[in-house]
């Protein structure tokens, strides 16, 4: 059995960050936003729509799950003067800014907080806040998809807004 080693991280004094809603995380450069099953159902409810309707258009199959689909410029396709599925987003973008590229340095934490406003404000995050956010981040990047039967606990998705 490994023992847990005592590392310390940039952020072992917190972070803070409160949504703007602004849009920064949504824009820009091309990424891959994943939506399980449920996930996909919650926007297709929000929305007032049928599953089926939503792909390939806004949904693309992925795995056991789906992606978002994105503009040419990169831009969400729910994203229009604000983010259209907010209350249903996915867990990945719930976990923004806390992303395990964005928390892997100092530097690229403070650039991420160069683009989003968010960032900086509201209410702080501790350690082990952080640190299950990213593993959370982590699982998702490493695996095509965590479908809820398969995920390592048994938690709600997390809703990072307090």
């Amino acid at each position: 059995m490994a023992e847990a080693i005592d590392r310390r991280y940039f952020f072992d004094a917190g972070l803070r960050f409160a949504c703007r809603r602004c849009g920064a995380c949504c824009t820009g450069a091309p990424g891959r936003v994943r939506a399980s099953g449920p996930e996909a159902q919650a926007i297709a409810g929000l929305l007032g729509r049928p599953l089926t309707d939503l792909v390939p258009t806004l949904l693309i199959p992925d795995g056991q799950g789906f992606r978002v689909r994105e503009h040419p410029d990169g831009r969400c396709v729910f994203y229009a003067a604000g983010c259209r599925i907010y209350p249903a987003r996915p867990v990945q973008c719930r976990a923004y800014p806390f992303w395990f590229e964005i928390l892997r340095t100092e530097a690229a934490w403070r650039r991420e907080a160069a683009r989003c406003p968010g960032i900086g404000e509201g209410n702080r995050y501790d350690r082990e806040e952080i640190l299950a956010l990213l593993s959370r981040d982590r699982r998702l990047a490493e695996s095509e998809e965590i479908a809820p039967e398969t995920a390592e606990d048994d938690q709600p998705p997390m809703t990072i807004d307090r």
